[in-house]
């Protein structure tokens, strides 16, 4: 059993307040997600925030446009601070997403960590090591660019 962890970081020129409205609602997931990946959210969520046990389903296409269903429960949750989803139903043997958000000086330091199993062993391995870990990173390299749009570029 092979597993991988992704770790990103991004600074913002915004509020605790306003980051998390905004990644706490499963409606904001869209804006955040590269369009090619044809990412919809299918549970009906509305503009509620996330909760412990709360389920969201998705569908998703990853690769070659085939669609995927995708569920993540909302496993942890401190308003203001972080929340964690746990696919339940989905592409990886396991997924672990951590998101957390710290205030700094002129704004907010938002920390992600992936912890993610790629499903049938070895050949998911491989499939890490020549497709999926890029693809994740391209994913997390759209999101940067779309929460700076959003929130705006951090000065150090």
């Amino acid at each position: 059993m092979a597993f991988y962890q992704l770790h990103t970081t991004q600074k913002l020129p915004a509020t605790i307040q306003e980051v998390w409205d905004f990644i706490s609602s499963p409606a904001n997931l869209k804006e955040i997600t590269p369009p090619h990946m044809g990412f919809i959210v299918t549970s009906n969520t509305g503009s509620q925030k996330m909760y412990p046990g709360m389920i969201i389903t998705y569908k998703v296409s990853p690769l070659l446009g085939i669609k995927l269903d995708w569920m993540t429960e909302i496993t942890h949750v401190r308003d203001f601070e972080y929340f964690v989803d746990e696919q339940r139903i989905g592409p990886y043997s396991i997924w672990h997403h951590q998101h957390k958000i710290e205030p700094i000086e002129g704004g907010v330091l938002m920390t992600d960590i992936v912890t993610y199993e790629p499903p049938f062993g070895i050949l998911g391995a491989i499939a890490n090591t020549l497709i999926i870990k890029s693809q994740l990173k391209q994913i997390f390299d759209y999101r940067t660019i779309a929460l700076e749009k959003r929130f705006g570029t951090y000065k150090d």
